[in-house]
């Protein structure tokens, strides 16, 4: 029985600043580095035969600490910006409360919470699952249909895309999902993918 851990980066900087991220590749802050510790001591003692992250700093170093944490050194690491934070376009940089009064609440509101309605240049939560999911199913389903524990270190976007399809949430209900930073959920699967079991390790 196949095991997927998911777990979403540690507070970045610009997490903290308040700003619009996206693939800017910003570091963790000190709060972000223990939440990745957690993450690795809520993990340890559990078998992984690969790991997945981004391309993304703040996911590598947050998979770092969480293998020190864990003692899971010498894990296989495979990185791909197919796992990448969804792009947030013309917004990236920007503080959140300042877009607002630049653009209107109920625009910003859209942007960012809307799944089929892109910012300016950027991505909706529709275009980060179009290029995660395929990647999901090929790669890291992969593993698992061959039998291998899988840990995935990538960001609340296109893990929330993941979890979309594990759990079969529609739009209103992947919307509606927050996933904690730095907190793992676990899936046992079978040997098709198919989901037997769900824990959230807070």
């Amino acid at each position: 029985m196949p095991t997927l851990a998911i777990v979403r980066h540690g507070q970045s900087l610009w997490n903290l600043q308040n700003r619009f991220t996206g693939w800017v590749d910003v570091p963790l802050t000190p709060k972000g580095e223990q939440e990745a510790i957690r993450g690795g001591e809520r993990l340890r003692g559990m078998h992984f035969d690969v790991a997945y992250t981004s391309a993304l700093t703040r996911a590598h170093e947050t998979l770092r600490l969480i293998v020190e944490t864990a003692g899971l050194e010498g894990l296989p690491v495979i990185r791909d910006q197919a796992l990448n934070e969804r792009h947030y376009g013309d917004l990236q940089g920007l503080n959140k409360a300042e877009t607002a009064e630049r653009y209107g609440d109920e625009q910003v509101h859209i942007w960012r919470r809307s799944y089929a309605t892109p910012p300016p240049n950027g991505e909706a939560l529709k275009n980060t699952a179009e290029r995660t999911l395929p990647f999901f199913e090929r790669a890291i389903l992969g593993d698992i249909k061959l039998g291998n524990n899988v840990l995935v270190v990538a960001h609340g976007n296109s893990n929330r895309s993941i979890v979309m399809q594990l759990d079969g949430l529609d739009e209103a209900g992947v919307l509606a999902l927050e996933l904690a930073t730095g907190v793992p959920v676990v899936y046992d699967l079978d040997d098709t993918g198919a989901v037997l079991d769900k824990r959230i390790l807070e």
